[in-house]
């Protein structure tokens, strides 16, 4: 039989057209048994693509851990220059310098006792 003779039988009223519309339609994953405009919503939204799995929603946002994890291998190669970074390690220094850093570990208070 020609495909056109399989959809001429389905668009007819009888019991075997009408099961076999069910069966195709079950297997080709589409609904089963006719619904209302409300549920049919619903099979739409459940068939998309998830929100989560979108290009354009995932790389909505810039990079900002991978690029600060860069230009921080970029600085330890001498190739960036952090002048925040720069000015956080010369201020420790400085205060190291004076005595006012922390002690290093176990030579606190208590173990002086």
């Amino acid at each position: 039989m020609s495909a056109k003779k399989y959809t001429d039988l389905i668009k007819l009223g009888t019991q075997y057209s009408r099961r076999m519309n069910y069966l195709s339609n079950r297997i080709f994953g589409e609904v089963a048994r006719t619904t209302n405009e409300k549920s049919m919503k619903v099979v739409r939204m459940f068939s998309e693509e998830p929100v989560d799995k979108r290009d354009y929603v995932v790389n909505w946002y810039p990079r900002h851990v991978e690029t600060h994890l860069l230009m921080m291998n970029l600085r330890d190669y001498g190739l960036f220059r952090d002048e925040h970074q720069d000015f956080k390690e010369e201020m420790k220094r400085m205060r190291k310098l004076r005595g006012k850093a922390p002690p290093k570990k176990g030579e606190g208070k208590r173990a002086k006792k």
